[in-house]
Order: C-alpha cells, then sequence, then structure tokens
C-alpha cells in the first residue's frame, strides 16, 4: 500500500496540535478542558473532541485491505453488501412459506424462520416451508429452541438431497446452548456433544453455520459496548476450546460460528465495534492455529435492540432503527433485521414490516452504502474509537479467561456482576434525564393516552431462569419501561377518575418564568398528567384563582430564585389541598422548607422518583 501523501493545502501553513489546543483553551474562557469537551464514555474510557492524523500511529491494522486479514476493514474486497433480512415466527408451514414468498419480492434477501418447538420439524415439512424458494439467491436462517440437533440434521439433509448446488447455499442455525445457558440458568451435560453433532451434519454444506453466539443478549440486559463485545468473543472461544477438545478441527468450528449482536443507539461506536469485533476474532481464532485465514472471519448478524425501544410515541423508534441499521451497515455487518416499531408491544402488521424492510432498502438503493468496501476507512475518530473499543474488549476478554473461560466465569457471576453494575448506571442516568429516550422520559407527547390493555410482563424484565437453576441468568428489559409503567398507571386511574392536572403559575421575571414552566409541563407530563401552561399572572392571588378554577391538582410556581422568597411563601398560605411545587433548586430554599413549602424539581432531580411520589400524593 503507498505512502506517497498528496499535499492539497500547500498554500496554508500548517497547524500543529498545540495551537489548536490552545485556542480551544481561549475559546473556553476558564471552562474546565476535561469537563466541558471530553467525553466519559460507558465503555470506561474518554473521547477527546477532535483527532488528528497523528493519532492514527500505532494502528498496525490500517496497512491492511478489506476482505485481508486481520479484516478490520470488512469482509469483502469490492463492495460493503449486505442481506437485509426479515424474521417469520413460524406457527404454520404452509402460512409461513407464503409470508416467506411474499416478502422475498419485496427487497428481503435473507429470511429469519423461528420456531416455538422443534417438534415435526423434519425434511418433508422443511419442504413445505421452503417451497418455491430459491435457496441459492435467499440467505435462510433456522432459529430453533433448545433441543435443535435434530432440526439442524433434518435442514442438512433436505439441502444435500435436493437439487442445490451445496457451495451456493449460505444459511445458519443459531445453535446456542450457552447462550441458553445464560437465560435459563441451566446448561445440559450433553449440550456440546450435540452441538459436535449438529457441526459435523453441516459439514457438506460449506456456507451453512450452525452455531450462534448472541452477543444481542448482553446489549438487551444493559451491557456497554464493550461487554457485549468481550463477552460474547469469549463465549465464541469457549466454543472453540470445547469443540476442538471433542476432536472437531478449529476451521470446522470457527466456519460455524455467527454472532448475532445487538444494534445500539451509539452510532460512531456501533460503527467501531464491529470492526473491533473483526479485529479481536481474528486474533483470538489464529490463536488456535487454523489451516487458513478465512476461517477467521468475524460473521455478524446485527439486530436492533429492544433495550431503547418504547412504548409510548412508538413512531420514534423508526427514527431509532433507522441510524441504528445504518451503524450497523457501515461498521459491516453481514446481515441486518430493523426490527418492526411496534414489536415490542403487539404483533407487527404489515404497515410496521414494511417500514422496517424499507429502512434498509432505503440504504442500499438510495444511498448506495453497499457499494464501498469499508466507508469508514481513514475517520481519525472511528479510527480511535474502535482501537480504545479493542484495547478495553481485550482487557475484559482476559479477565474472563483468568477465571477459566465464560462458563466458569457466568457460574461465578462475574459476568452478570459486570453487566448490572452497568445497567444500573444506565437506569440512573435515564432516571436524571442524563440520557433521553425521546417520548417517554424527554419530550413527551403530552396528548398521547394509552387505551390498549397490558399486563405487567411488558414493563418488567424477561426471566427465563429454570426450575434447578445452577447460577443466576440474565433478565433482558427495556431503559423505557418504569416510565412506561408510571404514564400508564396514569393512564389506567384516569379511565375512571379525572386526569390528574399540573398548572404552571407563571409570575415575574419573563426569561425565567417561561423556561421553568416549559420544563415543568415536560416534567410531569411524562407521568400522563394534563399540563396547563400560562403567559403569566400580574399576582399570585391572580394566579392562584385561575389554578382552582381550572381544578388543579399540583401548582407549580415558576419564577425567580430571587422572586421565589416571597412569592412561594404567600402562594403556600392560600393553598387549599393542591400540591405546590416550585420549578427550580432557589439559594433559599431552607428558608422556604422552614416556611412550609417542601416540593422543588430541578434538572438534578430524579424524574423517576419523584413522579412516582407525586402519583402516590395524588392516590393514584
Amino acid at each position: 500500500m503507498t505512502k506517497d501523501k498528496i499535499n492539497l493545502f500547500s498554500e496554508f501553513n500548517p497547524v500543529t496540535t498545540k495551537e489548536w489546543e490552545d485556542k480551544i483553551n481561549t475559546d473556553l474562557k476558564g471552562k474546565d478542558y476535561e469537563r466541558a469537551l471530553v467525553w466519559k464514555t460507558y465503555e470506561g474510557f474518554k473521547v477527546n473532541p477532535y483527532y488528528r492524523q497523528e493519532n492514527l500511529e500505532g494502528l498496525g491494522y490500517l496497512d491492511s485491505l478489506p476482505g485481508e486479514f486481520p479484516y478490520v476493514r470488512g469482509n469483502n474486497k469490492n463492495n460493503n453488501d449486505w442481506q437485509i433480512r426479515q424474521n417469520i415466527f413460524v406457527t404454520d408451514f404452509e402460512e409461513a412459506n407464503k409470508k416467506a414468498l411474499d416478502i422475498l419480492g419485496k427487497g428481503v434477501t435473507s429470511l429469519g424462520f423461528y420456531f416455538n418447538s422443534c417438534e415435526n420439524i423434519q425434511k418433508e415439512t422443511l419442504g413445505v416451508l421452503l417451497k418455491d424458494i430459491c435457496l441459492e439467491a435467499a440467505e435462510v436462517n433456522l432459529v430453533f429452541p433448545d433441543d435443535s440437533v435434530a432440526c439442524s440434521k433434518a435442514f442438512s439433509q433436505y439441502i444435500t438431497e435436493g437439487k442445490w448446488d451445496n457451495t451456493k447455499v449460505y444459511a445458519s442455525s443459531s445453535i446456542d446452548p450457552i447462550g441458553s445457558f445464560i437465560l435459563k440458568g441451566k446448561l445440559e451435560n450433553d449440550a456440546i456433544t450435540n452441538l459436535k453433532l449438529a457441526v459435523e451434519s453441516a459439514g457438506a454444506l460449506p456456507n451453512y453455520r450452525a452455531i450462534g453466539v448472541h452477543g444481542k443478549f448482553f446489549a438487551n440486559s444493559g451491557a456497554s459496548l464493550v461487554q457485549e463485545l468481550a463477552f460474547s468473543l469469549a463465549q465464541g472461544a469457549e466454543y472453540l476450546t470445547l469443540l476442538t477438545g471433542q476432536g472437531l478441527k478449529v476451521d470446522a468450528v470457527a466456519n460455524n460460528i455467527k454472532f448475532n449482536m445487538g444494534i445500539g443507539n451509539n452510532y460512531f461506536m456501533e460503527i467501531a465495534k464491529l470492526r473491533a469485533a473483526r479485529l479481536l476474532w481474528s486474533q483470538i481464532v489464529k490463536a488456535y492455529g487454523p489451516e487458513c485465514n478465512s476461517a477467521a472471519k468475524f460473521v455478524a448478524h446485527s439486530e436492533t435492540n429492544r433495550f431503547n425501544k418504547t412504548v409510548y410515541d412508538p413512531y420514534v423508534n423508526m427514527l431509532r432503527t433507522q441510524t441504528e441499521a445504518m451503524s450497523a451497515v457501515l461498521g459491516g455487518a453481514h446481515s441486518v433485521t430493523v426490527l418492526p416499531f411496534n414489536a415490542i408491544y403487539e404483533e407487527t402488521t404489515e404497515f410496521s414490516e414494511r417500514i422496517a424492510r424499507n429502512q434498509q432498502i432505503l440504504l442500499k438503493e438510495e444511498s448506495y452504502l453497499d457499494k464501498i468496501a469499508d466507508p469508514s476507512a481513514g475517520s481519525y475518530y472511528i479510527e480511535n474509537l474502535t482501537a480504545s473499543l479493542v484495547n478495553e474488549a481485550w482487557g475484559l476478554f482476559l479477565e474472563v479467561q483468568e477465571i477459566g473461560g465464560f462458563i466458569a466465569a457466568f457460574k461465578e457471576g462475574f459476568i452478570q456482576k459486570e453487566i448490572k453494575e452497568m445497567a444500573a448506571k444506565k437506569d440512573k442516568n435515564i432516571a436524571q434525564r442524563r440520557e433521553n429516550l425521546l417520548g417517554t422520559n424527554q419530550f413527551p407527547n403530552f396528548t398521547e393516552k394509552m387505551d390498549a390493555e397490558f399486563d405487567g410482563s411488558l414493563f418488567g424484565p424477561i426471566d427465563l431462569t429454570v426450575e434447578g437453576a445452577e447460577t443466576e441468568t440474565l433478565k433482558p428489559y427495556r431503559g423505557s419501561q418504569a416510565f412506561e409503567a408510571v404514564r400508564y398507571t396514569t393512564d389506567v386511574y384516569s379511565k375512571e377518575n379525572k386526569r390528574p392536572v399540573a398548572f404552571m403559575l407563571t409570575i415575574g421575571n419573563l426569561a425565567f418564568r417561561k423556561a421553568r414552566a416549559q420544563f415543568s409541563c415536560n416534567f410531569f407530563a411524562v407521568a400522563g398528567f394534563e399540563v396547563i401552561d400560562n403567559n403569566g399572572f400580574k399576582t399570585i392571588d391572580e394566579g392562584y384563582e385561575a389554578a382552582k378554577k381550572a381544578k388543579a391538582d399540583i401548582v407549580v410556581l415558576c419564577s425567580s430564585d430571587d422572586e421565589y422568597a416571597a412569592f412561594a411563601p404567600e402562594l403556600n398560605a392560600k393553598i387549599e389541598g393542591e400540591i405546590l411545587v416550585v420549578a427550580g433548586a432557589p439559594a433559599c430554599k431552607g428558608e422556604l422548607e422552614e416556611k412550609g413549602v417542601t416540593n422543588f424539581i430541578h434538572v438534578r432531580s430524579n424524574i423517576l422518583e419523584e413522579l412516582k411520589a407525586y402519583q402516590s400524593k395524588l392516590g393514584i
């Protein structure tokens, strides 16, 4: 690869890093550089406000080309093409076949068939399911329940005895006994032996991957990107160790593994995650001594996470999944599933599935993201994020190995502890609105009311722990659930009672009262309360009379800190059963509390706990 450089800016004097830093510090006008501009990630490293070419020094993988070991720049040499996948839940083989044929004509190139059980899955029934589907043109992914070795064998038999060219059939079965273990807490004694049989049964299909590592389980349980990456790699390494220990060649095992990763909303970090994954996995497989470097390719199916999806204002989910799909594509995913915007709370519809498909088609047919190999190459920022993720994930991967590998670390509780601590950090940030879930904990739709009836499971974690579990399990959940439960409680209460009213008593300083009224409306609307804003009142008497006329349950005083010292006690003396809330944290807060004013809301409030408390005070 040539190192020659063409200077396009010879007429301009070069600007040194020191000069940039001096200019930035001047513009900051005394503000702390670290606090103002440096981002500390969940992943444990800091991200600078800018990067330069000098920050790429020492990154050896930059000398490789796309399609070359260590594959950090992608598995494809000439393009960035990916498979557009849609999932189908199979309850009737003929109906599933009809749906598959329909969506294959609408842009889908990869099918994901999900089965509730392995009952009746045989060569003949697969013939019904896959009738008229050209398996040399469309990828097929079969997601079986735990006892899936016989199902995998049936699929292999169907292909090898059929009319297909085995070398052109791309498929997977996502058998993941360790993944089942982390959700259910029990690993069957013969799980790895059966997995070996599944790999051997696929020997005649060079592009069939029988093993699935589900990194999305970690992501949807609150893990950071580093944790998802490190624990997925550790699980993959565990399969390499266990199956080669049973006599399989490392090439056969590695070529049978597909990683099923989640996609979160951290756009650039998600791009870097897949690039880092390819680099690390190539080095892990290389350590096992494969005969061919191609066995070290990290093949990833990416699926949009459920963790950040919401029930309220659900169309925002489409905005989330659009950028998530784009980051997975730019990161070099082999295939992508965009979950329909309503998938988390109801059976998907023809409309929601069409939108989900078209989101990817738009990226391919209108944005041409499939045309350029490694489209993120050369970005100082992404290259440095990749390097940072590599370093952090590798360190965590080694911690798992020191314990004895993935299964040992999970039985010891190390993995669960790490993820639970990270999830707690995320939950706290969401509760305090340091991390925004648009439409749920920030900027809710004031007029939205939930008429559908949901049971409590929608707002709680998914617990699949079986009886006799050997260890604590992971329990996937969504970050918005706690807020949704609060708002849904208000909606249910309001079906038979008056919806609680929060009235903004705006008075005094124009700038402060408007800003604080806007903040407070947003605050209480998150819980589904009716909010009434006002332009401003001349006196406390006028404002309180308007609040009583509006049948307010909560009266929010919105003014400036200086004016609260007089306004708050005056209003508190008039209150007749309503709850008085002061918007802000004024210096006179202590004095006001001594005079009986006890409720304050401000940017440092834990909005989730505050709203629960107000619901309790109102008897909701």
